[in-house]
């Protein structure tokens, strides 16, 4: 079953929340997402992620206002991801590094050691004050993204065949929680997610023409082929359709489904990509190029044309330029693109 990209797997990517919003950081794609409500899709919009608060190991959002952006040893606390405003760089107490996941909430922080099945309460992230150490349930364990809500725990758990959802709970040592599914426009903007909505990546040669010499004698086929080239941007905004920009954000709408769908396609099967490298193909707009071909065709023998799609679901994204001609039928087996790293 494909699955979103846990934290631990990609840099930079985190869930954090306060008492009005959760953010989903994508630093991969160089802004983030604020939602007032995860389950019903409302008020989905999207902010530039300022290059000095992007990468981080872990991502919070503190009271009154402003963000703790975790790396390695030190954590850096801004009041605006979009401008870096007011950053102020503190060591991180050595009790509480290197743990799995860090919550926040307006009465301090929930720090979780997910190998050791612990947790750990904190006021103070430069300072461990109390010394405290709880056990996780084991409905806990097992989040992909961990995040503090109000006075909530909140995690992300591996889809399910109920799809993508999430679980909010009181006590993380406690199986009293609730479990809400996540929108379908949210799920789109997760690492993973478009396969999710859209069905798994796909990289394939198809035929843009057969031609035939059903004749006794050697031919010559002269004609111009009309080719579709590029980026199909209508079929992907429609994931983004939902979504605002903030005054802040500096993509537009149709260049981050591209960019969306470039990340899409280069992930392993395990979550819906096919793990090849697109950088080098035109994301412009697709549209119809003419080519002139002159073949020579034996007696009683066919050519195919072959061009190589990239798509989601049931239908194709992205049109290579490039054309193949063969004498079966059978499509070529190499991907004309670089793979992508695992």
């Amino acid at each position: 079953m494909r699955d979103i990209i846990p934290k631990n797997k990609i840099k930079g990517v985190d869930f954090c929340g306060d008492e009005s919003f959760t953010y989903i950081i994508r630093s991969d794609l160089g802004c983030y997402m604020r939602a007032s409500d995860l389950h019903g899709g409302s008020d989905l919009t999207i902010f530039k992620l300022h290059p000095s608060c992007q990468h981080g190991d872990h991502y919070l959002a503190v009271l009154p206002g402003g963000f703790y952006i975790i790396k390695g040893k030190s954590y850096r606390r801004v009041s605006d991801l979009s401008t870096d405003a007011d950053a102020e760089v503190k060591d991180l107490d050595p009790d509480f590094q290197g743990a799995d996941h860090y919550l926040s909430f307006s009465t301090g922080f929930l720090i979780i050691f997910q190998a050791k099945g612990t947790y750990t309460m904190a006021i103070d992230l430069s300072h461990n004050l109390y010394k405290s150490e709880f056990n996780l349930h084991p409905e806990y364990s097992n989040g992909l993204y961990h995040w503090g809500q109000g006075a909530d725990c909140c995690f992300l758990k591996p889809v399910s065949e109920w799809g993508v959802e999430y679980y909010t709970c009181r006590d993380p040592d406690k199986p009293d929680g609730q479990v809400y599914s996540v929108h379908p426009d949210v799920v789109n903007f997760l690492p993973g997610g478009l396969s999710i909505t859209q069905g798994p990546a796909f990289g394939r040669w198809e035929t843009i023409k057969t031609i035939s010499n059903d004749s006794d004698t050697p031919v010559t086929w002269r004609k111009k082929i009309i080719k579709k080239v590029g980026y199909n941007k209508e079929k992907m905004t429609q994931i983004t359709q939902n979504w605002k920009f903030g005054a802040s954000a500096t993509i537009e709408s149709g260049d981050l489904s591209a960019l969306i769908a470039k990340i899409q396609f280069s992930l392993s099967a395990e979550y819906g990509g096919s793990q090849v490298n697109t950088g080098k193909e035109t994301w412009d707009e697709a549209t119809e190029v003419e080519e002139e071909l002159t073949l020579e065709l034996k007696p009683h023998k066919s050519l195919y044309l072959w061009q190589y799609r990239l798509g989601v679901g049931d239908e194709s994204v992205l049109f290579c330029p490039d054309l193949i001609i063969g004498d079966q039928p059978n499509p070529p087996t190499d991907a004309p693109l670089p793979p992508a790293n695992a």
